[in-house]
């Protein structure tokens, strides 16, 4: 039985929205709404969405970039949401980040060797000639050279600056690592080679991965478990091969129906979603996603908010009222 690294209970996120004179808080933006999963050490959860779902505002929240509104995370079973400054600052090292773009999250008068000298003095790891060496070690790992310590951040290429952002995730010998769509920025064969070198760190540091993306085919290469993201809450998690297999939520049959296909030859038949995705300031009744779905049950989706349930006794959840695993009862209206 696999053992779990990471379990998210219940994560919330709520952004105020305040207006007038005396900034009233006049409502919420749920970009994290109720979401539960685990992450088993050692694999890669890969987290898929549409722009805005809440992908990466999770990945914050549980490293707490941001701080959550409710719920619990724990980390090696402990609760990192009730840690002061103190204990989470041990924790951090074990839990780190490759953001999105490698330009903006480097520090731009700094060189490269700096940042991670100062990294390796502030988790008071090394100091002096072991940090140097630890350095040069970190930039040859990632596939860089040692005479790119002296070199600032805009002398680099995009792929060249990303793999600078793992090397910094890498410093502290981190078990967990969020990566928060680190290739979405890079060309198409610079993101293979990304790919390709974060397999292998995985494999060679026995590392675990939250992947976020937007990207299925990437996801795809990379993922041993997908959960499917629909404005702030998961709707379907699985295996990687069942989920792309046999897709059972109607907005992730919408979602994969997207992909491109390389062979011109072959054609896929693509599911268009109708509307506009509704605010997360002012969520839909029912199941959030009824005023788009193409097999909405009527009288039931607009009323009945649906579990996260497993479905068939398998590994596959699925969070939809066409499957009765997912149906709470027949007397609970969501509100």
């Amino acid at each position: 039985m696999s053992e779990i690294l990471l379990e998210i209970q219940n994560l919330k996120k709520y952004f105020p929205i305040k207006k007038g004179l005396l900034s009233k808080t006049v409502g919420y933006v749920k970009a994290v709404d109720d979401v539960s999963f685990t992450i088993n050490k050692g694999e890669t959860l890969g987290l898929v969405g549409e722009s805005g779902c809440g992908k990466t505002t999770i990945g914050r929240s549980l490293l707490r970039l941001i701080e959550p509104t409710g719920g619990v995370v724990k980390f090696e079973g402990k609760n990192i949401t009730e840690m002061d400054s103190k204990d989470l600052k041990k924790v951090r090292k074990d839990m780190q980040i490759i953001f999105q773009d490698p330009y903006s999250s480097l520090n731009p008068r700094m060189t490269v060797g700096g940042m991670l000298t100062e990294i390796l003095k502030y988790h008071e790891i090394a100091e002096g000639e072991k940090a140097n060496n630890m350095v040069m070690d970190l930039l040859e790992k990632v596939g860089l050279s040692r005479l790119h310590a002296r070199r600032y951040p805009h002398e680099f290429s995009g792929g060249q600056r990303q793999r600078i952002g793992i090397a910094r995730a890498l410093s502290v010998e981190p078990k967990f690592i969020v990566c928060d769509e680190p290739v979405s920025a890079l060309d198409v064969s610079i993101q293979s080679q990304i790919i390709n070198l974060l397999q292998d760190l995985q494999k060679e540091l026995d590392l675990t991965y939250l992947f976020i993306s937007h990207d299925l085919s990437v996801v795809e290469h990379i993922s041993d478990r997908v959960s499917v993201m629909y404005l702030g809450q998961i709707v379907e998690i699985a295996d990687c091969k069942d989920l792309y297999a046999k897709t059972m939520h109607p907005y992730s049959q919408a979602l994969l129906s997207a992909v491109p296909v390389p062979d011109p030859k072959k054609k896929r038949s693509r599911i268009i979603l109708t509307g506009d995705v509704p605010s997360p300031a002012n969520v839909p009744s029912g199941c959030y996603f009824h005023p788009r779905c193409p097999q909405i049950i009527k009288g039931e989706c607009e009323h009945i908010r649906p579990l996260l349930a497993t479905v068939n006794q398998s590994s596959h959840e699925v969070k939809c009222l066409l499957y009765p695993e997912s149906y709470p009862t027949k007397d609970v209206k969501a509100a």
